[in-house]
């Protein structure tokens, strides 16, 4: 992966799950305008762990939430694979982020009145895809959740949430899944068990994972790290340490 503030284009190959193109995200207006991404351009390779990380309000939230569909660049372009986010309608783009992208959020999004498998499988049902049993039972065993599947999320533990949420990005087979500070309402010992989940499933079923987090030891275990500052990429680290991580962190004032 390659991380830069250039104007010139990355090539595009299929070995890219998503990428962006002098990316900007400008709040407001006039004197009041807030540049949180500035002429960012980035790739994130398939197969991939990839850490966002930066001091609040360095855009690392924006610059996921711009890639995954959820905001509108003010310019520049953002990709998943091929596809230019900006060229298409409003359906257009509920549909790709249903069969393309995956999410995991914090506050997990789980539907109450489903069971956890039900909850698993409820975007390929919406989609009216069927399952691939095999690959997600593999998800199902990969996460531990064999025995929870007739639960509810009520009757489950934060860090059970967490991992029906996780298994419900990854058990579709899609493109890319972003993480929006998966850890943040996890007790230490679930963020770990969910750390090295997704580890798995970048290792083992060859997942693409992008995540956004604050937390060095979060990102030690990706394979690489972008470090954003001010809406601009400032530095980036491959097979960082967790030592090596909070290190660069004190440099950029974090």
């Amino acid at each position: 992966m390659t991380a830069s503030n250039t104007t010139a284009p990355p090539p595009v190959l299929a070995s890219i799950a998503a990428r962006t193109i002098d990316a900007t995200k400008v709040y407001g207006k006039g004197e009041t305008a807030v540049c949180a991404l500035d002429r960012v351009t980035i790739e994130f390779a398939r197969g991939r762990f990839t850490a966002i990380m930066g001091p609040s309000g360095s855009g690392k939230s924006t610059l996921m939430h711009c890639i995954a569909g959820l905001d509108q660049l003010s310019a520049g372009r953002a990709l998943i694979g091929e596809v230019d986010l900006s060229q298409l309608n409003e359906k257009q783009l509920t549909i790709l982020r249903r069969d393309t992208i995956g999410f995991i959020f914090q506050a997990f999004n789980l539907v109450p009145t489903l069971t956890a498998g039900e909850n698993i499988t409820l975007p390929m049902d919406l989609a009216g895809r069927k399952p691939d049993r095999s690959h997600v039972d593999t998800v199902i065993a990969t996460l531990g959740l064999g025995d929870r599947l007739h639960h509810r999320p009520s009757e489950l533990s934060g860090g059970q949430q967490q991992r029906v949420a996780v298994a419900r990005a990854l058990a579709s087979k899609l493109q890319i899944v972003f993480a929006d500070e998966p850890t943040g309402n996890l007790d230490s010992r679930s963020g770990a068990e969910l750390l090295a989940f997704l580890r798995r499933a970048v290792d083992e079923l060859a997942q693409t994972i992008v995540m956004v987090t604050h937390d060095p030891t979060a990102a030690a275990h990706a394979d690489h790290v972008v470090f954003l500052a001010d809406g601009r990429i400032v530095d980036s680290m491959d097979a960082p340490t967790a030592e090596r991580v909070l290190d660069r962190m004190k440099r950029f004032g974090e």
